[in-house]
C-alpha cells in the first residue's frame, strides 16, 4: 500500500470493473497508425516538495526503468519525449495496444530527486518525495511506520485526513487476529469463515469483498522435464482434481472453479462461451482421468501406483508457501485426489523464499503458482505461453515458471498487441482461449479473490460489491483509488 500511497501512475487499472481511471493524466490519444501514444497531464501537479510534476518527470521514470530493469523493459518503445511540460508522446517501433496499460501504469518519481541518487537499484529512499497523498515517512519501526498526509497533494479536496499507519504482520494468523480485535481499518488476507469469524463481531461496521479477479491460481508443472510436457498428462492430473473441493474446503468458498480459458473473472468480458462448452479437461472426472492415462502409456501397477513411459514412478511434489494456509488446504485437496490417479503427490511446504526460488529458477516439478494480469487478457495468455517468455532453467523467470512455448500462441499475442479494432482483438483472443484449452500450458484450478476487508467505525467510503470504483485490496494497482475516497466518519 505505502508504494501507491507515495507515488501515482498516469492512468490507474481498477480490474474491479477492468477499466483504466485516468489519474496523473486526464486523457491519453494514439496516433492512426498506432505508433505513437501520448499522454496529458492534469495542469497544476506538484510533488510533496512543493515542485512541479512535468512531462519531464515522466520521460526521466521511463529512462530510469530502462536503465535499472535493463533495455528489453518496454522494447516496443523506440523514445519518449516531452512535447511540453504536460505531454508526453512515445514513439513506438511496432503497433503495440498494452502499452497503454503499461506505461499508462508506471509509478512516476520525481527527476530532480533520483538523478542525484548513484544506485537507484539499492537506493533505501529514507525521506520520499513523491506526488501521492501520503508521503510524509514517521514513527518508523520494523513492526510498523506513518505515512502523513502530503502537504502539497494536487488534488486538496481529497484524501484529507491525517494520514495511514502501516502495519507488518508475521503472517495471516497475526494479521487476522489484530482484525477480530478492531485494530485495522483495512486490509486483511485469507481467513477461515470471515462472515461468523470477523463480520458478525461487529456486523454494523464491518464487511468484506473478495472479488474473483486477481491472478488466476493453478497448479504448474514444469514442462522442461518429462513427462510433465505431456499435454495428456495435465490434462488427466486436470480431470482428476476435485475443482468444487478445491474452492470449498481449500478456499472456504471464497471463489470458484477455473475453466479451460484459465481466464479470472476479471476477463468475463473476454470469455469465449463456445471454448468453455467445449472443454472437459477442467471437469472432474475419475474415470476419464484414469482412461487418458492409460491410453497415454502410464501404466498401473498391482500397488495401484502408476509409471511413465520410461519406467519411472509417476509423482511429483506440489510445492507451497508455509504461510500460505489456504494455499496449503488446496494442495492437500490435490495431493488426496491424485491417489485415486495411482499418481504420488506429496506436498512440499516450506518458508516462500525457498519455494520461490524452486518456481523462479525453473527446479521444481509441481506448484501452486500465478500468473501475471492486467487490463485485458493479454498479460496472462504471454505469462502462460509466451517463447519470448521462457526463461533458461536456472536463470530468474518473473512468469511463465513452467517454461512453455507455443510459436502459434506468439503469433496471436502479436496480432492482439497490433489490433486497434475491439472487435478484432475480441477475434483473436477467441483463438488464444482455444489455444490455452488445447494445449493446456498449466492446470487452473480457481480464480485468486482480491482479498479486501474494512472496519468502518472510523472511515467510511469503502469500496464494495454495489460501488466497485476499485478492489479493496491494499496491496492492489486501485489503491490509490481508495485511499482518495474513503473519508472519516462524521
Amino acid at each position: 500500500m505505502s508504494k501507491r500511497a507515495v507515488y501515482e501512475p498516469m492512468m490507474v487499472a481498477n480490474l474491479a470493473k477492468g477499466d483504466l481511471v485516468p489519474w496523473l493524466a486526464k486523457s491519453f490519444e494514439w496516433s492512426k497508425d498506432g505508433l505513437t501514444l501520448s499522454f496529458s497531464l492534469n495542469d497544476g501537479i506538484t510533488w510533496s516538495d512543493g515542485k512541479p510534476l512535468t512531462a519531464a518527470d515522466v520521460v526521466y521514470t521511463f529512462d530510469l526503468s530502462r536503465k535499472v530493469l535493463g533495455d528489453a523493459t518496454y522494447d516496443y518503445v523506440d523514445s519518449a519525449k516531452a512535447i511540453n511540460d504536460t505531454t508526453i508522446q512515445f514513439t513506438f517501433n511496432r503497433a503495440y495496444t498494452p502499452g497503454l496499460y503499461e506505461l499508462g501504469g508506471m509509478l512516476i518519481v520525481p527527476q530532480h530527486v533520483w538523478k542525484e541518487v548513484n544506485d537507484p537499484a539499492t537506493y533505501q529512499n529514507p525521506d520520499p518525495i513523491g506526488s501521492g497523498p501520503f508521503t510524509q515517512v514517521a514513527n518508523f519501526s520494523a513492526q510498523s511506520y506513518d505515512l502523513m498526509r502530503n502537504p502539497n497533494y494536487w488534488q486538496s479536496d481529497k484524501a484529507t485526513y491525517g494520514g495511514i499507519r502501516v502495519i507488518a504482520y508475521g503472517g495471516n494468523d497475526a494479521a487476522n487476529i489484530a482484525a477480530i480485535n478492531g485494530d485495522i481499518d483495512f486490509g486483511l488476507g485469507f481467513i477461515q469463515d470471515i462472515q461468523k469469524t470477523y463480520v458478525d463481531v461487529d456486523p454494523e461496521h464491518r464487511g468484506y469483498w473478495f472479488p474473483a479477479v486477481g491472478s488466476t491460481i493453478s497448479l504448474s508443472l514444469n514442462t522442461t522435464r518429462k513427462p510433465y510436457d505431456d499435454v495428456n498428462l495435465r490434462k488427466a492430473v486436470s480431470i482428476g482434481i476435485d475443482r468444487d473441493a478445491v474452492a470449498k474446503r481449500g478456499m472456504s468458498g471464497y471463489t470458484h472453479p477455473a475453466d479451460c480459458t484459465g481466464l479470472s473473472d476479471a476477463y468475463n468480458s473476454w470469455r469465449d462461451a463456445d471454448v468453455v462448452a467445449a472443454c472437459d479437461w477442467t471437469t472432474y472426472n475419475v474415470d476419464a482421468a484414469n482412461a487418458l492415462l492409460d491410453k497415454s502409456g502410464y501404466p498401473r501397477g498391482a500397488d495401484g501406483m502408476r509409471t511413465t513411459p520410461a519406467g519411472d514412478p509417476l509423482t511429483f511434489d506440489i510445492g507451497v508457501g508455509s504461510a500460505s494456509t489456504d494455499w496449503i488446504a488446496v494442495a492437500q485437496v490435490i495431493s488426496d485426489d491424485m491417489k485415486e490417479l495411482g499418481i504420488d503427490a506429496p506436498l512440499k511446504v516450506q518458508d516462500w523464499s525457498q519455494i520461490n526460488q524452486a518456481l523462479f529458477g525453473g527446479t521444481y516439478n509441481g506448484n501452486i503458482a500465478w500468473g501475471p494480469g492486467g487490463v485485458t487478457p493479454y498479460e496472462w495468455y504471454r505469462g502462460a505461453m509466451s517463447c519470448k517468455t521462457v526463461k533458461p532453467v536456472g536463470e530468474e523467470a518473473t512468469q511463465n515458471f513452467h517454461r512453455f512455448c507455443s510459436k502459434k500462441a506468439d503469433q496471436l499475442l502479436d496480432q492482439f498487441a497490433a489490433a486497434t479494432d475491439g472487435e478484432q482483438q475480441h477475434a483473436i483472443m477467441d483463438q488464444l482461449q482455444a489455444l490455452y484449452s488445447e494445449l493446456a500450458p498449466t492446470i487452473p484450478l480457481f480464480p485468486g479473490p482480491e482479498w479486501g476487508a474494512y472496519n468502518s467505525t472510523k472511515f467510511v467510503g469503502w469500496p464494495s460489491e454495489d460501488d466497485p470504483y476499485a478492489t479493496l485490496s491494499p496491496s492492489g494497482s486501485s489503491t490509490v483509488l481508495v485511499l482518495t475516497t474513503i473519508h472519516p466518519r462524521d
